[in-house]
């Protein structure tokens, strides 16, 4: 066990495992160079954890010492020396070296004089531009977008932190996919629900995942995978532990900075996604003018 309490398990997988079915990748930016630095080294659990902090900072972290480095990470300075040796460093010194010639920063907006609130603001600004940098390549949301629309029926799942999420996809996908099944409860059933999917005939499975990251949803994505369904997840990070599990991952941070984490890019991606579902469901005009007729037959909204 690390100082930090974590724990370098021998259960590792590669970036290029975690990366789900990136088929090319946004190295024009600093967290784009970054994701390319990790790929094709194994890192533990724990160092997939710092590789996903310094993406997530990826303008600052060339200037940040390897104490500052572990700070942010919340893991141990030998973590952090460690982390650099497995990617083929003498340590971190040299690994901050390499980050500040392949990796220049970009102008960083000062938020030291801003209170907590302000700061909240600006981190999720800033998970929304990367998420920007990841959607320049359109082709996996295109391609999460055909397997949805083909799905019938179409679960989601979202358990705990990310119930919400689902709930609000699913809500809306509602309106032009002609069977959603919500799946927000976990428990033994789960599993039965899963089941009656497949059987009506559902292709695929979207799954939003958000820490703390439930054991239970990994298993669930796990059993969804083995009963023949394609695997569609939203997740914090590519790193994330449902990686493993999900055949198309396309990733959304979420803000740390309060007492709660906060998911406006996940949720946002969730959007994107419900627009690629769309443009893949021939009937999704019809449909949503269907139901706006309807609604204002039966004076459903205060105009």
């Amino acid at each position: 066990m690390n100082v930090d309490g974590s724990v370098d398990v021998a259960l590792e997988v590669t970036v290029e495992e975690v990366t789900v079915d990136r088929s090319t990748d946004v190295t024009d930016s600093p967290a784009g160079r970054l994701q390319a630095l990790f790929e094709g080294h194994r890192l533990t659990p724990t160092q997939r954890r710092i590789a996903h902090s310094m993406v997530r900072r990826a303008a600052e972290v060339p200037f940040l010492s390897s104490v500052e480095l572990a700070e942010l990470a919340g893991v141990s300075q030998p973590s952090v020396t460690r982390f650099a040796v497995a990617l083929g460093f003498d340590g971190y010194p040299a690994l901050r070296k390499h980050l500040r010639e392949v990796a220049p920063a970009e102008s960083v907006t000062d938020t030291a004089s801003y209170n907590e609130y302000q700061q909240a603001v600006e981190a999720e600004i800033e998970n929304l531009k990367h998420l920007a940098e990841i959607l320049a390549d359109p082709r996996p949301v295109a391609k999460a977008g055909r397997l949805l629309a083909a799905s019938r029926p179409l679960p989601v799942l979202g358990l705990r932190a990310a119930a919400s999420q689902a709930y609000g996809f699913a809500y809306f996908a509602a309106k032009v996919h002609p069977d959603v099944r919500l799946l927000n409860e976990g428990g033994t059933m789960i599993h039965d629900r899963i089941d009656a999917a497949v059987r009506a005939g559902a292709t695929a499975l979207l799954c939003f995942a958000l820490p703390r990251h439930p054991r239970e949803v990994v298993d669930t994505l796990a059993y969804a995978r083995e009963a023949g369904l394609t695997v569609v997840t939203v997740a914090d990070s590519a790193f994330a532990p449902v990686a493993k599990v999900s055949d198309l991952l396309i990733p959304a941070a979420v803000g740390t900075g309060l007492a709660f984490d906060t998911a406006c890019a996940p949720m946002l991606l969730g959007r994107v996604l419900l627009e690629a579902m769309c443009d893949d469901l021939p009937d999704a005009q019809a449909r949503l003018e269907e139901f706006d007729a309807r609604a204002a037959a039966r004076g459903l909204f205060v105009e």
